[in-house]
């Protein structure tokens, strides 16, 4: 006989699950999460928080009639075993790549996948959308969010939770506890009594007391009301999510099947009002090499299975979040009034490294962006220097504090703007397009971006030195070019760029890494005959006009390239060039910036090719612009 056919070859989709014998799903699970590991093992990408949602997602399968049930995952980081359930297991070994699936949930992917996500705290403020779209079309699906603790570090889900509570809206929240945070230790009385509280018979009992009380005088009503809140609060928790409006179960172990599929199947039967299902898991689950593991092997590169080994080739260069974190050491050294801010994200943008030289001058204040940035703002106005380090995406949640609290008042809060330009595996969610137009609309800001790590050192100087007003500059993800740098950094003149490479006919005004292939560019010009100049901005605001000007004048074309959005760096010059008259005198501007439209993950070297920001478009710009092109195709033919 044959070895029999694993069951996870059997679910191809969730309907699948649902007609297997409950006492099968811990085969299933346990197939699921070997599948997870072998396909993260050969992709990279992020497993931990994958692996200890594995019994969570069966269940969640299992008890709701997804798709027509709405399940929305908060973050994403934690959905490849729902991917892998969900009719996309074929295609797992494509995740992150081009062209593959996407690392997080994506409405174009799967109908499985109702909401896009990628950053936190999204779901619940999702599902009530969902739900309340459901009651006005008259429907009666369920929805469900599902969100880490983590995530509730944010306030935007407590401000969905206290929407949803006082619409008293049909939605339920499973709240995701892996790091132990919030719940007390859990067990066998703890699964009888969330089942318990989660059943009909409980929750009818308890709307007849609540009647009964109000027959009561008011002060006994009220002692009533107190007592029975007391003793839920004493054996379950959950006291502040009973507070904003959520009846409150558990918490349960959520790698526990027989406790998680009946809570469930009581919450999903329940029709009025808003639930919260606490479930307690670890990252990690099942994988030795990931539950020892510091960070749960939140992300990871290909690895060993057998081993856990990850397959990092060796840096050679160290990267630029590295290279920000000894500048900015370098400059707290020599001056006490620097402090830094990272919203969750301390290895992320190399604060951890701050936080061991400086650990009462560093502050990780959860992923909770907004308030990072008004902290900031507040730092700043009692004469202490911060430095927010916020990835580029993860800074336009805070948009309005940026605007209203530092740069209306004009306070000296300095944004270090980590992830800028095109990131790779990650795709348009984490891709840094927008910043430099979103922060270069603003009156009195001075932005820089750095074309290599020596001009990222020594722009963390020039911030460190100005005190009069915000200033923000942007490096990207990746390693440097290897250069020698010396710390701490020099302090740039502010406003002023510098040449790179003389020329004659062609300019090329590069800002940020765009720079080396702006220089490759050059040099295949010289090929056909053609002399280019190459200028490094480092300024978007203030704009160098003189340099500006000078580029203008002694060339016949003009291109200006960045990694970002139209608005941008190229839009400033314009404007300038505009209003200086330059453009009337015969003067081919070409401004190159990322294309409109979001593109899909890749490697980064692709990702700038599918944009037209490689070297090999900017010399095509060049040659369109001179009229040019079919004398190359024919020289080619």
């Amino acid at each position: 006989m044959g070895l029999p056919t694993p069951l996870l070859d059997k679910v191809g989709e969730p309907a699948a699950l649902r007609g297997l014998a409950r006492s099968d799903l811990r085969q299933l699970a346990n197939e699921l999460r070997q599948e997870t590991i072998d396909v993260v093992s050969v992709t990279g990408g992020h497993l931990g928080a994958g692996l200890g949602v594995v019994e969570l997602t069966v269940a969640l399968h299992y008890v709701f009639d997804t798709p027509t049930d709405k399940l929305v995952w908060d973050v994403g980081h934690q959905a490849y075993p729902h991917k892998i359930l969900t009719g996309r297991r074929d295609r797992m070994r494509t995740l992150r790549q081009g062209a593959g699936l996407s690392g997080f949930t994506k409405r174009a992917e799967s109908p499985f996948d109702p909401f896009g996500a990628a950053h936190s705290s999204t779901s619940i403020s999702a599902g009530l959308g969902f739900a309340v779209a459901r009651d006005l079309k008259g429907q009666k699906h369920n929805v469900v969010s599902v969100i880490g603790d983590g995530a509730m570090s944010a306030g935007m889900a407590y401000e969905a939770m206290n929407n949803a509570g006082s619409m008293n809206a049909r939605v339920i929240v499973v709240l995701n506890d892996n790091d132990m945070s919030i719940a007390p230790p859990v067990g066998a009385m703890s699964a009888y009594l969330a089942r318990l509280i989660s059943s009909k018979p409980y929750r009818s009992f308890r709307r007849i007391a609540k009647q009964l009380a109000k027959l009561l005088p008011h002060s006994m009503e009220v002692t009533a009301e107190r007592a029975e809140e007391y003793a839920r609060g004493i054996a379950m928790g959950g006291t502040l999510f009973e507070e904003m409006g959520f009846y409150y179960v558990g918490p349960i172990d959520g790698h526990n099947l027989d406790h998680l599929i009946p809570v469930l199947e009581n919450v999903r039967d329940a029709q009025n009002g808003p639930i919260l299902v606490h479930v307690v898991t670890q990252k990690g689950k099942g994988y030795p090499p990931a539950e020892a593991s510091a960070d749960k092997y939140h992300g990871v590169v290909k690895f060993n299975v057998a081993t856990g080994e990850q397959s990092k080739t060796p840096a050679k260069a160290p990267g630029y979040t590295k290279v920000f974190a000894e500048a900015l050491i370098a400059e707290a050294e020599k001056d006490d009034r620097i402090v830094a801010i990272t919203a969750a994200m301390p290895s992320g943008t190399g604060l951890d490294l701050f936080a061991k030289k400086f650990p009462d001058r560093c502050f990780d204040v959860g992923i909770a962006e907004q308030h990072g940035v008004t902290f900031a703002a507040g730092l700043a106005a009692e004469g202490l220097k911060p430095f927010a380090a916020i990835y580029s995406t993860f800074l336009q949640r805070a948009y309005d504090q940026v605007v209203h609290d530092v740069a209306i008042q004009s306070l000296p809060v300095r944004f270090a703007i980590d992830r800028a330009g095109l990131v790779g595996a990650d795709g348009p969610t984490h891709a840094g397009s927008f910043d430099v137009t979103y922060l270069a609309t603003l009156p009195g800001f001075v932005i820089m971006a750095a074309a290599d790590e020596v001009e990222l050192t020594n722009m963390v100087a020039t911030a460190a030195q100005i005190d009069d007003r915000p200033s923000a500059f942007r490096y990207p993800r990746g390693e440097g070019l290897g250069l020698q740098r010396i710390l701490p950094g020099t302090p740039l003149e502010i406003g002023k760029g510098r040449i790179v490479r003389e020329g004659t006919s062609i300019a090329i005004l590069s800002l940020g890494t765009r720079l080396q292939d702006a220089l490759l560019a050059a040099e295949k010009l010289s090929a056909y005959g053609l002399s280019a100049t190459v200028a490094d901005a480092r300024f978007v605001k203030p704009l160098d006009t003189d340099l500006v000007k000078r580029l203008a004048r002694e060339h016949e074309v003009l291109i200006t390239v960045e990694e970002g959005a139209v608005g941008g760096f190229g839009a400033h010059v314009t404007q300038y060039l505009a209003w200086e008259g330059l453009l009337d005198q015969g003067l081919k501007l070409r401004p190159m910036i990322l294309p409109d439209r979001f593109i899909d993950q890749d490697s980064p070297e692709r990702m700038y090719e599918a944009a037209g920001l490689d070297a090999k478009a900017i010399v095509k710009a060049a040659l369109d612009a001179l009229g040019r092109e079919a004398a190359v195709a024919g020289e080619r033919a």
